[in-house]
């Protein structure tokens, strides 16, 4: 009896052994269920995903460059968006210090960054992403022969040029300037794209243009390059604005433009390096 008592006893502790086994590893693997789900939690939380929509105010020449790189964007990071506006530097610069909301400016010439840091209105300093060459466009098949920038001075010959006032004019007058030659055009357009435009419209026999743009029109025009453009390159400075709305996602863009898939798409669009 006492044998079988005493095993009973030794069975009965054994066996509260064991509950009390379970019990600590069960509240062992609670906490660190517990841990493992408050770990990706907290990472979530600490990690900042973009949102929200980034207005990005670009030179003209950037718009076909700019618009693949915005739709880049919004593929790597779900529910942004990118809003651009595409103009003449100089009237962006101006609509920038006037107030106009924007995150981003994109200028064709460090002049018309200028304009925006004077004012204070530039977030840090601009960083040169790229730049650009001029070139004369043509009519398809260059009906005029038009080989050289002499050859624009021909007597009858329509020939649009950007207004001095924005980067592409201030090139070309500065390519003029260097050669020597005077050059009076049937019109002076605001931006690169209307003075193009003009050209495709067969509205101008050529236009004094940037080689991207040549480029980006394809067959509706014809590219006709010239030793002096070399003298006239531009400089295309980017810049976080002091009053962007969506400063992180701004920054995010700014990085895509100058990262090297940015860079590549520039590069494919005929920009030249910085």
């Amino acid at each position: 009896m006492t044998r079988s008592v005493r095993r009973t006893r030794t069975l009965q502790v054994a066996g509260a052994g064991a509950a009390a086994l379970l019990a600590l590893s069960a509240c062992s693997s609670s906490d660190d269920s517990s841990d493992g789900s408050s770990s990706p939690s907290a990472g979530a939380s600490g990690a900042s995903k973009l949102s929200g929509t980034v207005t990005v105010f670009a030179a003209a020449s950037l718009k076909e460059s700019f618009t693949t790189l915005g739709k880049e964007f919004e593929q790597q990071h779900p529910g942004t968006k990118v809003s651009f506006n595409f103009g003449g530097s100089d009237t962006l610069a101006a609509s920038i210090t006037s107030g106009a909301p924007a995150d981003v400016f994109a200028a064709a010439s460090a002049k018309t960054m200028k304009i925006v840091t004077d004012k204070g209105d530039a977030a840090g300093t601009p960083a040169t992403f790229v730049r650009n060459q001029l070139e004369i466009a043509t009519l398809p098949g260059n009906p005029d022969k038009i080989s050289s920038l002499k050859d624009l001075t021909k007597s009858g010959l329509k020939v649009v040029l950007c207004d001095k006032t924005v980067p592409c004019g201030a090139a070309a007058q500065k390519a003029l300037d260097a050669s020597g030659l005077k050059l009076t055009p049937v019109s002076y357009e605001q931006d690169v794209k209307s003075a193009l435009t003009k050209v495709e419209l067969k509205e101008a026999d050529a236009a004094v243009v940037y080689k991207t743009d040549v480029h980006a029109a394809g067959d509706k025009v014809e590219g006709v390059e010239f030793p002096e453009s070399a003298k006239a390159v531009n400089d295309y400075p980017i810049a976080l604005l002091k009053d962007a709305h969506n400063a992180e996602a701004a920054k995010a863009f700014i990085a895509l433009v100058q990262s090297a898939k940015g860079q590549k798409v520039l590069n494919q669009a005929g920009f030249l390096k910085p």
